[in-house]
């Protein structure tokens, strides 16, 4: 019998889902009536022979995968595992020439550029044909598991070597402290993921496009809390954990698989905990706050501009889904402690999707699953700006709300913030008495409405993003340094990209966060 193994989910190498600058990765098109993603499982599900192979799983060849490139006959190679994918074609939120690019090839790459968060297996898993006899093109493996406490193991690392973060660790009778040395200034907002679970400490600091990994099978048993204290502005973190039993640890314990590891962010695989609704606000008529608590043991710091996935078993199928974590409100205080990591999530609850009901439907005390944070978003160009421009469509706000109070708070030299924020009608505006009131009691923050459906009484902004709109609104004063972060629907998205570039904005003033 052929033996299908289980890939982790999203595989490492694979590319984030939000992009820089224009830069989308992800372009949708309209699909016929009857074939959302909910109709494709449900087809999936209907018993139908999707392979044409009634139900046998085989060996492919790369000859035997190359026969099959035609849009009626549609294979393609994820990982080593061959799908015939001729029945999803007209499911494909890319649309047909986007799935085509892979007929009859190796498909890994483009799949990791543009659908990171996407669980193939379980998407495709009744069109799975078999495995491929060969492999059509070498992976490169992971590391394999130190053997002892060695130096950082480092993929394309910075130019300094010497800026690799180090550990250490101490202890006293009664507790253990392990201290990581980032080397660097570390945001206000935290950038530490520590996990404490059945005797196994994981630690990952995530620095720009970087993270950096403790893993570890402690030495000894100990309680299952853990306190983190963050020294931003000297970059060191500790983590402390109480010991079960007094007394002295040989050592801190026996290394574990990405160990004491300075990798590329994007080439680990995500890493998921169950956390627990613990409540539920509401914004606006279809949007909450979701208040997520992680189990005991767990810190979460997610840096701003970062989102996070939410995964369910939804009809026997995973699905996935990115969100953009809040503050808990615009005044929120920027400094995490170990005590207060709990995940705000805004999130509008649309009626007819998938994902957004079955989290809707969720009670107070319900568990889901919430990845690490995910995404390229970096504070650093920042540092010298002067002007920082944010323009959000519907929920591509929630980026923003973070990144609002962190240049009022956090980063002296942005002497304004300015928001244009575009709705369909006044009733969808998410925090608009928030925003206002803070532009009323902070002169270095404006806000702008635009309403593409106004009401009668509406006298403010009329119509949808164009360039003189754009052109009203932004403004490059003598001797500025400007910045402009876009979010929102993918086809909002990439017209106020190419305006923006049209008014002669660089890609190192821009970025695009695509959801």
């Amino acid at each position: 019998m052929l033996n299908v193994p289980t890939q982790s989910f999203p595989a490492p190498g694979s590319q984030q889902r939000v992009a820089p600058s224009g830069q989308s990765g992800r372009n949708k098109v309209a699909l016929k009536p009857g074939h959302s993603l909910m109709d494709w499982i449900r087809f999936s599900k209907s018993g139908k022979d999707l392979t044409g192979l009634r139900g046998r799983l085989i060996e492919v060849t790369q000859e035997e995968l190359q026969k099959h490139n035609t849009r009626d006959d549609c294979w393609t190679c994820i990982r080593g595992m061959v799908y015939n994918v001729t029945p999803y074609m007209d499911y494909h939120p890319g649309g047909e020439d986007e799935l085509m690019k892979a007929a009859g090839v190796d498909g890994t790459e483009l799949f990791d550029q543009v659908h990171r968060w996407v669980n193939y297996e379980s998407m495709l898993k009744e069109c799975l044909v078999g495995r491929m006899a060969t492999a059509i093109k070498a992976t490169i493996p992971p590391p394999p598991p130190p053997t002892a406490l060695a130096p950082p193991i480092s993929v394309a690392p910075p130019p300094d070597k010497d800026s690799r973060p180090r550990y250490d660790w101490f202890q006293t009778d009664v507790s253990v402290h392990l201290v990581i040395y980032a080397k660097r200034k570390i945001p206000s907002a935290g950038c530490s993921v520590v996990d404490l679970e059945a005797g196994v400490l994981r630690v990952e600091v995530l620095l720009g496009k970087m993270s950096y990994m403790i893993h570890l099978r402690l030495a000894d048993e100990v309680e299952g809390n853990v306190s983190v204290h963050t020294a931003f502005s000297v970059g060191k973190i500790q983590v402390t954990i109480r010991k079960q039993a007094k007394g002295k640890w040989i050592s801190l314990g026996q290394p574990l698989e990405f160990h004491n590891t300075f990798l590329r962010k994007k080439d680990r695989a995500l890493y998921y905990r169950e956390c627990v609704l613990v409540s539920k606000t509401e914004v606006n008529h279809n949007t909450y706050v979701y208040r997520l608590q992680l189990p005991r043991g767990s810190v979460r710091h997610v840096p701003v501009g970062k989102h996070v996935y939410l995964k369910a078993l939804i009809q026997d199928t995973e699905v996935v889904r990115p969100y953009t974590p809040v503050d808990p409100d615009l005044a929120a205080a920027s400094n995490h402690s170990s005590q207060d990591s709990d995940l705000y999530l805004m999130i509008k609850v649309y009626p007819d999707g998938v994902f957004t009901p079955h989290l809707n439907s969720l009670h107070i005390g319900d568990h889901i699953s919430v990845s690490g944070p995910e995404g390229p978003f970096s504070l650093r160009p920042l540092r010298d700006v002067t002007h920082l421009y944010l323009l959000a469509a519907g929920t591509g706000f929630t980026p923003m709300a973070r990144l609002i109070r962190v240049a009022l708070q956090d980063i002296n030299t942005i002497r304004k913030t300015k928001l244009l924020f575009l709705n369909r009608q006044e009733a969808d505006i998410l925090w608009h008495s928030e925003l206002d009131d803070l532009a009323a009691n902070d002169e270095r923050f404006e806000v702008d409405y635009v309403l593409s459906e106004p009401g009668e009484s509406w006298t403010g902004r009329k119509g949808r993003v164009d360039e003189g709109m754009l052109k009203d609104f932004l403004c490059r004063p003598d001797g500025s340094k400007c910045y402009v972060c876009v979010c929102g629907p993918t086809a909002f998205t990439e017209l106020t990209i190419g305006l923006l570039k049209q008014q002669g904005f660089s890609e190192d003033e821009l970025h695009a966060f695509q959801g």
